[in-house]
C-alpha cells in the first residue's frame, strides 16, 4: 500500500473532528518513517462536510423543493388525527421556506466562521427581528427565557434554529436523519442487513453525501492516489454505520486499482465483537478491532496477503468464510503499546473555523461539550480502574490500560496548536490519571512563560487523590471543568458495582474542585434488575444535596444497559448474580452488545421523573423539594438525612485544615502558585504581599529575611517547577521560611504535588 485514506463518515458530534483520524494519522507517519514506506496519508472528515453541504443556502434551498408536497400532506395526515401542533408548525415551515433559505448561512456563522464570515453584524437583528424563521425549538427557548433576549443568546437561538431544521428534514424527507446520529437505531436492532443496504440509498446519503464522496475521490486522484490505497472508514457509534457502508459501496465502484477496505472504530469493537454476518464484506474487505496499530504493523508486513491466514485483531473474508482474528500475540501486545505512548495525533491539516460551536442549552457545564472546538486526545489508553460491574471490562479500550508520554504528546500538541490556533484540549480518556494529569498542568504552566497555555477537560474518577492542592494545581495549569462517574449516589449501591470510591470521596473530590472553581459533571444510572425503589430515592435525594450544596454544575441519567462485555455479565456467567435473568433469543441480529433482562421494563417509568427533577436542580430550581414527590406515583421517602452532604463538607473542611497543619515529610514537594510577592518595609519589619485566587494577602516578617524570602517563594514558582530541584522539597522549604511562615502560606498559594 502507498496511500493511505482515512476516512470519518457522518454523523457524529459537529463541534471538533473526532480524534480517531487524527490517531491513525499519527500512526500511519510514525510507521511509514520506522519502516521506509513513503506512505502518502490522506484524512477526510466527511461528518463536517456534510453538515456545510446540508446546511447552506443551496442546501436548504433543494430540500424545500423536495419537500413542499410532502410536507403539506403530513400537515394534513397530522390534522386529522388530532396533532394540530405538529401540522402547525410543517405548515409554517414551508411559509417560511424564503427566510430559511435567506438566514440558512447566517445562521451558520454565528455558529462557525465559515470562509470568515463570523456574521457578528447579524446577530442583533437575528436576536431581535420579528422576520427571522422561528419554529418549535427556538420559540419554546424564547418563551422560557424569563428576559428580554440579547446578543448572547444569539449562539442558542441558532443552535436551536438547526435542531428546527434538522426535525423538519427527518420528518419530511429522510426519517433517518438526525443533527449527530443519523440511523443510530437501525445500526443497533435490525435483523436484515438488506434494510441497511436500503438505508444507504437514502434521500440524506444520495442527495448530499454521495457527491461529496465523488468530489473527494476526483480530488484523491489528482494527488495520483489511484492504486495501491487502505482506505480506513471509523465508524465509532452506531450512526455511522450506514454512511460507512454507504462510502464502501462507492469506493469499490470509483476505485479500480488494488484496494483494501477497513472498517474499524468502537462500534465495530462492541457491537460487531462476534460478527457472523457475511454481507458485511460487500463493502469492505477486513474488519479491525481495538486501537489497530498492531493489526496493521502485521498487515504491511504480510502485504496485505489476504488468503486464508490469521491476523492479529482483524477479520476478513476468504473461501467463502470469515477469517477469525488472533486476540493476544506477545510481540504486537508490545508494539501497540510503544506506539500509545509515543504517538502524537496529527490535527495539524485541521480548519478548526469549519466546526460549529453548538450550544442548546445556558448550563455552562452542559454548553463546553460542544461550545468550542477541542482537539480531542487521551492522556492514557483504557482505564486504570477497569473493575466497574456494568462497564465493558473485558474490552481492550477499558482493560488495557496503557500511558502516553504525556511530554512528549504536550510537545506535539504545542506544535499543532500553532498551525491551528486551536489551544482546547478535551482529554476523552475513559478516567485521566490523576498523577498525569499533574504532569501536564506542570508543562502548561512552565510553557505559559514562552506561548499560549491550553485549557483543558476531561473525564475523572471521583478519588481521594483529587485534593485541594492537587485541584488548585490543576486550575492553575489550565483545568476547567471534569466530568465522572457517581453511577448510584448510595453506599450500597457504590459497592454493588464495585466503583472503588464512597460518597465521602466523591464529595471531598467535588469540594476541592469547585474550590478551585472547577466546573463538575455527573453520571448517573438506574435501572439495575435488583435496584430497590428505596436505594433509587436514596440515589436522587444525594445527587439532590449535591447540587443544592454546589458541589455539581450538571448532570445525566443513564438507563442501565446489561451487555456482553461487561463484568456483571462474565460473573452471571460464572453463576453469580441469581436474581439477572438476561432474555436470550434465535433472533438472529446483526449487532451484538445489549442483552434485555427480565424485569427491565419496570424502570422505565422512572426515566421522566428522573430527568425533570434534574433538569430543575441544573437551573437551581426546586432544590428544596422534596424528591418522591416529582414521581405521579407513589414512592418511599428517602432514608438519607437531610443534612447527609452538608456533614460530609463540614468533614472535608476539618480534614483540609488538619492537613494544612502537617509539616512536610523528607519526599513530599511543595510548589508555589501565587503571584510575584512585593516586599512593603516597615521599619525593623516588612509585609510581604501578594495575590492568591482573586484573594489579597499579606505576612509580617522581619526585614533582613524578608529579601531571601520573596526570592525563594520565586524560586519555587510552579513555572519553573523541576522534578529534580531540591528547593522544592517540603524540608527545604521549613528550612528556608520556618515552620509558622510556612504553616501560614499553606492556604494560601503554597500547594502540595502528588
Amino acid at each position: 500500500m502507498k496511500n493511505v485514506v482515512i476516512i470519518q463518515p457522518p454523523i457524529i458530534q459537529l463541534n471538533a473532528p473526532y480524534p480517531s483520524g487524527a490517531y491513525l494519522s499519527g500512526f500511519f507517519e510514525e510507521l511509514s518513517l520506522q519502516n521506509n514506506l513513503s506512505l502518502n496519508i490522506f484524512w477526510l472528515d466527511l461528518n463536517i462536510k456534510l453538515f456545510h453541504k446540508i446546511f447552506c443556502r443551496e442546501g436548504i434551498k433543494f430540500i424545500f423543493s423536495k419537500t413542499r408536497d410532502v410536507a403539506l400532506q403530513k400537515a394534513y395526515d397530522f390534522e386529522k388525527s388530532g396533532d394540530e401542533n405538529s401540522a402547525f408548525q410543517l405548515r409554517r415551515f414551508i411559509c417560511q421556506e424564503n427566510l430559511w433559505i435567506e438566514w440558512i448561512d447566517i445562521i451558520v456563522s454565528i455558529v462557525c466562521k465559515k470562509n470568515n464570515f463570523s456574521g457578528d453584524e447579524f446577530v442583533h437583528e437575528f436576536v431581535r427581528s420579528s422576520h427571522v424563521p422561528r419554529a418549535n425549538r427556538t420559540e419554546n427557548f424564547l418563551y422560557n427565557l424569563g428576559r428580554d433576549v440579547d446578543c448572547e443568546d444569539a449562539k442558542i437561538l441558532a443552535s436551536l434554529a438547526l435542531a428546527d431544521l434538522s426535525d423538519y428534514i427527518q420528518v419530511v424527507y429522510d426519517e433517518n436523519f438526525s443533527l449527530i446520529r443519523y440511523g443510530e437505531s437501525l445500526a443497533t436492532s435490525f435483523d436484515d442487513f438488506s434494510k441497511i443496504e436500503k438505508a444507504a440509498f437514502s434521500n440524506i446519503l444520495n442527495d448530499f453525501y454521495f457527491p461529496i464522496l465523488k468530489e473527494e475521490f476526483e480530488k484523491l486522484q489528482t494527488e495520483n492516489c489511484n492504486d495501491e490505497i487502505l482506505f480506513c472508514v471509523t465508524i465509532p457509534f452506531p450512526g455511522t454505520f450506514v454512511s460507512a457502508v454507504r462510502t464502501g459501496i462507492e469506493i469499490k465502484k470509483f476505485f479500480t486499482g488494488k484496494k483494501i477496505i477497513s472498517f474499524g472504530g468502537g462500534y465495530i469493537n462492541t457491537e460487531l465483537r462476534s460478527l457472523s454476518e457475511k454481507s458485511i464484506f460487500k463493502f469492505c474487505d477486513i474488519i479491525s478491532y481495538d486501537k489497530g496499530y498492531g493489526s496493521y504493523v502485521e498487515l504491511f508486513k504480510n502485504k496485505f496477503l489476504l488468503d486464508g491466514k490469521n491476523y492479529y485483531k482483524i477479520k476478513y473474508f476468504c473461501n467463502d468464510k470469515i477469517v477469525d482474528m488472533i486476540e493476544s500475540h506477545e510481540e504486537l501486545n508490545l508494539i501497540e503499546k510503544n506506539y500509545i505512548k509515543k504517538i502524537v495525533p496529527d490535527f495539524s491539516k485541521i480548519d478548526f473555523s469549519l466546526y460549529p460551536k453548538l450550544s442548546d442549552n445556558q448550563n455552562p457545564m452542559h454548553r463546553i461539550w460542544n461550545d468550542g472546538s477541542w482537539i480531542k486526545v487521551y492522556m492514557a489508553y483504557g482505564c486504570y480502574w477497569h473493575r466497574c460491574a456494568f462497564c465493558d471490562t473485558t474490552l481492550d479500550y477499558v482493560k488495557d490500560f496503557c500511558n502516553t508520554n504525556i511530554e512528549n504528546l504536550f510537545e506535539g500538541l504545542k506544535n499543532q496548536s500553532k498551525k491551528t490556533g486551536n489551544y482546547g484540549i478535551h482529554f476523552v480518556d475513559e478516567a485521566c490519571p490523576p498523577k498525569v494529569m499533574q504532569t501536564f498542568a506542570l508543562k502548561n504552566l512552565a510553557n505559559f512563560s514562552q506561548s499560549t497555555k491550553f485549557t483543558w477537560w476531561g473525564n475523572i474518577r471521583f478519588e481521594k487523590t483529587f485534593s485541594r492542592d492537587l485541584a488548585d494545581i490543576l486550575s492553575f495549569g489550565g483545568l476547567t471543568a471534569v466530568s465522572g462517574g457517581i453511577e448510584i449516589a448510595t453506599p450500597n449501591g457504590l459497592d454493588f458495582v464495585n466503583k472503588g470510591t464512597d460518597i465521602k470521596n466523591i464529595v471531598f473530590s467535588c469540594c476541592a474542585f469547585k474550590e478551585a472553581g472547577i466546573l463538575i459533571h455527573s453520571y448517573m444510572i438506574f435501572g439495575f434488575w435488583n435496584q430497590s425503589e428505596q436505594d433509587l430515592i436514596n440515589s436522587m435525594e444525594t445527587l439532590r444535596q449535591l447540587f443544592e450544596a454546589g458541589l455539581l454544575d450538571s448532570a445525566f441519567w443513564h438507563k442501565f444497559s446489561l451487555t456482553i462485555h461487561s463484568t456483571v455479565f462474565e460473573e452471571w456467567k460464572k453463576g453469580m448474580h441469581k436474581t439477572l435473568k438476561p432474555i436470550f433469543t434465535n433472533k438472529k441480529t446483526f449487532a451484538q452488545n445489549s442483552i434485555s433482562f427480565e424485569g427491565e421494563e419496570k424502570s422505565y417509568k422512572y426515566q421522566e421523573p428522573l430527568n425533570y427533577a434534574l433538569d430543575l436542580w441544573m437551573k437551581k430550581e426546586k432544590l428544596s423539594k422534596n424528591v418522591e414527590s416529582f414521581f405521579p406515583f407513589k414512592m418511599p421517602k428517602p432514608t438519607i438525612a437531610k443534612n447527609f452532604i452538608e456533614q460530609l463538607i463540614l468533614q472535608y473542611e476539618d480534614e483540609k485544615i488538619k492537613e494544612q497543619k502537617k509539616l512536610p515529610t523528607q519526599k513530599e514537594k511543595f510548589v508555589w502558585l501565587a503571584t510575584k510577592i512585593i516586599i512593603v518595609k516597615q521599619n525593623n519589619f516588612c509585609k510581604l504581599c501578594w495575590s492568591y485566587m482573586s484573594e489579597f494577602f499579606e505576612e509580617n516578617i522581619l526585614a533582613e529575611k524578608s529579601v531571601l524570602v520573596k526570592e525563594f517563594l520565586d524560586s519555587i514558582h510552579i513555572s519553573k517547577f523541576n522534578l529534580n530541584d531540591e528547593n522544592f522539597l517540603g524540608i527545604k522549604i521549613v528550612d528556608v521560611l520556618g515552620k509558622k511562615l510556612f504553616l501560614n502560606l499553606r492556604d494560601k498559594g503554597l500547594c502540595k504535588l502528588i
